[in-house]
């Protein structure tokens, strides 16, 4: 490859002459270490051996590794006490280094997301991450005197070459193509290409040419390919299971078949061709069908809930439910009775401070309003704080109230049942060339579910580009024209609209479906036809812009409307989509990401599907933020034209984006610039983007319009102007336009020389350089536009009252009332008060960084069953090593939290020489009284006394007797 695997290969070559190595022109011109400095800067490490710590750590620094809290990415490492995780540049998992007195106990692999080990391993490889400039070496001194070598196309391969060290800013630093062609002649070698070389040697023809185009015709398709494939074998390709039997089905009574010459490999190829010599034919299915060819969907991991809390720092503003807003101070310890406990310190109003146990943690949260105006710090012990929460509920029952009653008026009202699934939906699903996502899966699910029952579909599906929204909505839109019935898909923009048009009508190639388009694209005339094909029901699917929603559109039998991005809709449109809602299905689809805990609220009260699942193999976006600098800006750009890509430029200002221009045009001279921005007339604009969608130019010069859902794969580098003047959840959208596919994406955050920083924004800005979306901090990236996203579903007069109370106290509002409206039982409450003596916390030595401090805290008090537990210990000991005594007794009040919630007793406390359960049921402490040896005495209507004797009072002790009373029943 070219991004920086040579020196692995390298070193793989070197150990192994058993290997194949495919190599592009551009990683054979990049310089290499020498063999001696591979092998002397290559630390071995093995179970059993003695390792010091601070040895290894020194090794790491020095050999270009960077120290960091969590490893994540590649090229980095951390330490925490005898463990080390280690993530090499060239390993698809990091490592985790457990040492006892200075000996390697164990060597595991673990999971990024997770952070748990999966695999032990009995030695294992770190190389140097950077070798040194003066230590160069050619790739071609690693291979053994009898290597041989295929050259593919070698003079493609040197004009490919030669262009890539012109449009390199250090091109001396790297091989010329003269000596790279030379290096590899010293080998056996042969070529390949289209045309013979012309050289003296033998010339070996490969009786090999392209197969006849197919019409794409379902219905013909077996007597093209009996025909095409007369007297030969034929293979046809096929990338998933589902499409083989779809395509035995379909194909397995041709005369090929019947034959026995025809069969069906799984693999992806881009295109077929016959080998006259073999007499076989190989096609692939998206060549019989003209599906074009489909890109290839990276495996997958599990969405993981965002939790803003991860990112808390000291100086946050942060929520007490029974105090309101203050500012989080940091992690205090506190003796209290004779033993030391861990507090969160909170400052309020005029400098009053409370200490929350850490325990209790689940008292504050982060304080997150979605909008740019600061609220002041309440006064403790004042009115304003009940007041507001008040405000809020009151607020938030009558909205679930109206919701609950649009929901009940949907359920009276008769819809259309479309059909269940037919022979031709099962073939068409079947023809989706990837594995569903489990999210996707049950989000489809649902989809047919709400359209085969007989009341209106209105359904919202959330999810960020490229996690598989339009599959959905295609699968539905079959469904419903499988039925008999139109589809209206409706989008924001014309460019939008010529995005999903061509998808559609790719991925329904086989089927005898009328797809069309309503936008700006169209001729006058062309929009007449549509119109009249349209009510005369001759159109199956029509997909466009507002112009769908106006007055003078008819349909002949609509059956099913989709949306994409509602929001950006106008008052008129969203009248008119209101009336379509009493009488068709809906799915609305929005890229805004709805949080979970949101979602989890309105379960019962709004039909929502979640896409959470992102791509598995998506490699994080390096992002960077930098001051403004010429050489900086030409290098970033040329790279990415070297790899055949394309580049955003976002300058927000339009009435100097010309002089910005002439600017990157001066830096870069070869480059081709087109300008996009919100004043340009609109038709003007959608040409500009077309023009940047079919590669006619290579650098887009635009204001924030980039944002707007456009899938651009080809797009990988974005720069941000003034990235200062932006929010971050803005620059997190932004960023979200590259890094999509298999490439490195990068992310420049450009900063005007000499401009000083706010605080403010210098804080924006490191956060969205230190956070990727792999990471756990991905949450402060994504919080201002969860905000949005609620403030979208829910509307501007709840936003306010977010910003009042802070967004999870108002998600917790929300499924209180919920409940209660739908006459549900309230949750089991785990908030039980356990003070006993002895010490329970998370020393500074065991888990010294505070964020990862504060998750563990966080996760233990909301932790409901035993089993969970089991799993944090188990966690704790992978991650930490061996807890210390305060971390297990942390772990035993954990499990006696849940034993007494169970009881529904609220506090667990001594007094003298008693044991005291203060309890919220009088009949579940009977029971729990008649069930045990020892003596509950039940003395008043709120408390439970059990007697002790004087050793029973040693702290462990009496957790020890707490336990098993509470467990006895």
């Amino acid at each position: 490859g070219s991004d920086g695997t040579a020196d692995s290969s390298a070193k793989e070559s070197v150990e192994s002459a058993n290997h194949v190595f495919v190599a592009s022109i551009h990683s054979l011109l990049q310089p290499t270490p020498r063999r001696e400095t591979l092998a002397n800067n290559t630390r071995i490490l093995r179970v059993g051996e003695r390792v010091a710590v601070d040895d290894l750590l020194r090794w790491l620094t020095s050999h270009g590794y960077h120290a960091t809290s969590a490893v994540e990415l590649p090229g980095e490492f951390s330490s925490r006490g005898g463990i080390v995780d280690i993530f090499a540049a060239d390993w698809y998992q990091p490592v985790r280094i457990e040492l006892f007195d200075d000996e390697v106990e164990s060597i595991r692999r673990f999971d990024v997301s997770s952070q748990r080990s999966i695999e032990s391993l009995d030695a294992l490889e770190v190389t140097i991450l950077q070798p040194s400039d003066s230590d160069v070496r050619h790739f071609a001194d690693y291979l053994p005197p009898n290597a041989w070598v295929l050259l593919i196309e070698p003079e493609k391969a040197t004009q490919e070459g030669a262009a890539y060290l012109k449009r390199l800013d250090r091109a001396a630093d790297f091989h010329s193509v003269p000596e790279t062609m030379r290096r590899l002649g010293e080998f056996s070698f042969a070529t390949a290409g289209a045309l013979t070389a012309g050289t003296l040697g033998v010339t070996c023809r490969l009786q090999i040419e392209s197969v006849e185009r197919f019409s794409g015709d379902i219905g013909r398709v077996r007597e093209e390919l009996d025909r095409v494939g007369q007297g030969h074998d034929v293979m046809v390709v096929a990338p998933t299971e589902a499409e083989v039997e779809r395509l035995t089905e379909l194909l397995g009574t041709s005369g090929l078949a019947a034959a026995g010459r025809l069969s069906f490999p799984i693999g992806t190829l881009k295109t077929g061709f016959r080998m006259a010599a073999e007499r076989t034919i190989v096609v692939t299915a998206h060549e019989l069908f003209h599906r074009g060819e489909l890109r290839r969907m990276p495996r997958r991991r599990l969405g993981k809930a965002i939790d803003s809390f991860l990112d808390l720092r000291e100086g946050d503003l942060v929520v007490h439910l029974a105090h309101g807003i203050g500012r989080y101070r940091g992690l205090r310890l506190l003796e209290k009775a004779g033993h030391v406990e861990e507090h969160l310190e909170i400052e309020f109003h005029g400098g009053t401070k409370i200490y929350v146990p850490a325990a209790k943690i689940d008292l504050v949260q982060k304080y997150v309003g979605g909008t740019k105006g600061r609220p002041t710090l309440a006064k403790i012990g004042g009115q304003l704080w009940l007041r507001q929460k008040k405000a809020a509920e009151a607020a938030v029952m009558d909205m679930a109230a109206d919701l609950l009653d649009v929901q009940a008026a949907r359920v009276s009202r008769p819809g259309i049942a479309f059909a269940g699934d037919s022979d031709w939906q099962h073939e068409f699903d079947a023809s989706f060339p990837y594995q569903p996502t489990p999210d996707q899966a049950l989000a489809i699910e649902a989809v047919k579910h709400d359209m085969t029952s007989p009341r209106p579909m209105d359904r919202l599906l959330c999810g960020d580009v490229g996690f598989g929204k339009t599959e959905v909505a295609m699968r539905a839109a079959f469904k419903a024209v499988d039925s008999g019935y139109q589809v209206a898909v409706l989008v924001p923009t014309t460019i939008l609209a010529e995005q999903h048009y061509q998808t559609f009508r790719e991925r329904m190639a086989e089927f005898p479906f009328d797809i069309a388009r309503l936008s700006r694209f169209c001729t006058p005339q062309e929009e007449r036809e549509a119109l009249e094909r349209l009510a005369f029901g001759q159109i199956d699917i029509v997909i466009g812009t507002h112009r769908l929603a106006s007055k003078d559109v008819d349909f002949y039998n609509l059956g099913l409307v989709v949306i994409d991005e509602e929001q950006r809709f106008g008052v008129e449109v969203k009248e008119r989509l209101k009336t379509l809602r009493s009488t068709v299905d809906i799915l609305t689809m929005t890229a805004t990401p709805i949080p979970r805990t949101l979602h989890m609220s309105l379960v019962g009260v709004r039909d929502i599907s979640n896409l959470e699942t992102p791509p598995e193999d998506r490699i994080a976006v390096e992002t960077r933020v930098t001051r403004w600098k010429d050489e900086l800006i030409h290098h970033a750009i040329m790279r990415e034209l070297n790899r055949g890509g394309q580049i955003y430029f976002v300058h927000n200002r339009v009435n100097d984006i010309e002089v910005v221009a002439k600017k990157l045009q001066r830096i870069v001279p070869d480059v081709t610039i087109g300008i996009g921005h919100g004043q340009m007339p609109e038709g003007q604009l959608e040409k500009v983007m077309v023009d940047f969608v079919n590669h006619r130019f290579d650098l887009l010069l635009a204001t924030t319009i980039v944002e707007s859902g456009l899938d651009i794969p080809n797009a990988n580098t974005i720069f941000v102007d003034e990235a200062d003047r932006y929010g971050l959840a803005d620059l997190h959208q932004l960023r979200g336009r590259v890094g999509r596919y298999k490439h490195r994406a990068y992310c420049y955050l450009l900063i005007d020389q000499g401009k000083s920083l706010t605080p403010n924004a210098a804080k924006r800005l490191r956060a969205i350089e230190e956070f990727s979306d792999m990471g756990a901090g991905f949450a402060i990236a994504m919080r201002d536009l969860e905000i949005r996203g609620a403030g979208n579903i829910l509307g501007t007069q709840q936003s306010g009252h977010i910003q009042a109370v802070g967004y999870e106290l108002y998600c917790q509002l929300l499924e209180t009332a919920v409940r209660k409206l739908k006459h549900m039982p309230p949750k089991l409450s785990l908030d039980v008060d356990v003070d006993l003596p002895g010490e329970a916390f998370l020393p500074d030595e065991y888990v010294p960084d505070m964020r990862l401090k504060i998750d563990i805290y966080r996760r233990l008090t909301r932790i409901s069953n035993v089993n969970e537990i089991r799993d944090l210990e188990t966690e704790l000991n992978d991650r930490f090593g061996e807890p210390p005594a305060t971390v297990r007794r942390m772990l035993e009040i954990a499990e006696l939290r849940i034993d007494a919630a169970i009881w529904q007793i609220a506090a667990v406390t001594t007094e003298d020489n008693y044991l005291v359960f203060n309890y919220t049921d009088r009949g579940r402490i009977g029971q729990l009284a008649k069930r045990n040896k020892r003596p509950v005495r039940v003395v008043d209507h709120k408390s439970a006394y059990v007697p002790l004797d004087k050793p029973d009072l040693e702290p462990n002790r009496l957790l020890q007797i707490a336990r098993q009373i509470l467990r006895a029943g």
